[in-house]
């Protein structure tokens, strides 16, 4: 399980995830670019689990120690926890065959099946037309069906502490953010970090960068300008850059590393699950988004009969993000993260999720 400061989360309720999943029909597709895992001690000879899983990652898919590898750490659980039949597909690299990949599963049998990206909204939305008794959920994408779960998540609230964290502890009082995909979700990171950057030091200098315009989805997967975009950014003052761009993100260590700088991660607990000791070390932190615990309950709620058409959020009440402290960076500012979590839990301070 990846590790939060803020504890084990109190998930919402998935109120109104999806329809009591029927028995799902037989069959092992395993699909080129995915896998399938049956029920914990099954063999070849056993009967197939009756919760069949699908899920279908974002460009990067998994191996992206990030966005991708929570979705999947939240599948494997249920594999494990709830004796599912999991399978996962990654999409090609420009993400064009999304909605391929949800009918592929929606075919074999899957049921319910997860989109992991705010990219699949439309095509999530033409697949639960197409197939209506088949529950599915979007991370990152409200619900746009009656058969449609929303998770979602306050990523401005978790980028608001990381921005606190790093004000605390830049010597040069110059910071970076690199953006995957300059789109609205991306910005909610940087609106979030900025404005905890600034509620420490408001003459704080912040240089942002994204790597790709909206609707260039290569910008998550593209490690090589990450590591540009960063170098640039210590080159001209900066001592700690924050990325929320997915695979790219490895660059952006790789630069803090040559530099001697530090780096903030994303989505996941990267000095866990990067594995580079040179790189593990300039990790100071990462902004958690619990997409792991978003997918592990909305298959937990479909199991137990819940039904679809609403949205779950995931925010700092209910430790849906939050920072990590792996490595002990920045176990002398947590004071005056608590303090700022507690502001935004009690409503006295506000995150803009636009910058």
């Amino acid at each position: 399980m990846l590790r939060n400061q803020f504890g084990k989360m109190a998930m919402t309720t998935v109120a109104g995830a999806m329809l009591m999943a029927a028995a799902a029909c037989g069959g092992n597709d395993t699909g080129s670019g995915g896998s399938t895992t049956a029920s914990p001690g099954a063999t070849s000879e056993a009967p197939k689990s009756s919760l069949k899983v699908g899920l279908a990652y974002d460009v990067g898919g998994r191996g992206d120690k990030s966005f991708n590898d929570s979705a999947y750490a939240g599948l494997e659980r249920a594999g494990k926890e709830l004796g599912a039949e999991i399978k996962d597909l990654s999409p090609a690299a420009d993400g064009s065959n999304r909605g391929e990949l949800l009918r592929q599963l929606a075919d074999a049998g899957y049921n319910p099946i997860i989109g992991v990206g705010f990219a699949y909204g439309e095509d999530i939305k033409k697949a639960a037309t197409e197939y209506p008794d088949i529950q599915f959920a979007v991370v990152d994408s409200a619900s746009n069906a009656p058969n449609v779960t929303g998770l979602l998540f306050a990523e401005e609230q978790g980028s608001y502490l990381a921005g606190v964290a790093a004000a605390e502890k830049t010597k040069s009082n110059h910071l970076g953010f690199v953006g995957g995909v300059e789109n609205d979700l991306i910005k909610k990171f940087q609106a979030g970090f900025e404005a905890g950057a600034k509620s420490v030091k408001s003459d704080i200098k912040i240089d942002v960068k994204y790597l790709t315009p909206d609707g260039d989805f290569s910008g998550f997967k593209a490690p090589d300008k990450g590591k540009i975009t960063a170098e640039k950014m210590y080159q001209d003052g900066a001592d700690i850059v924050y990325h929320a761009s997915g695979d790219s993100g490895l660059g952006v260590f790789q630069a803090a590393a040559a530099a001697g700088k530090q780096a903030i991660g994303v989505d996941s607990d990267q000095y866990e699950t990067v594995k580079e000791a040179d790189l593990k070390k300039v990790i100071m932190t990462s902004m958690i988004k619990r997409v792991d615990n978003g997918v592990f309950e909305f298959i937990k709620a479909f199991q137990g009969g819940a039904k679809g058409g609403s949205n779950s959020v995931y925010d700092l009440k209910v430790d849906g993000v939050g920072l990590s402290t792996s490595g002990g960076f920045i176990d002398d500012v947590m004071p005056k993260v608590e303090e700022a979590k507690k502001k935004i839990i009690d409503g006295s301070v506000t995150v803009p999720t636009q910058p």
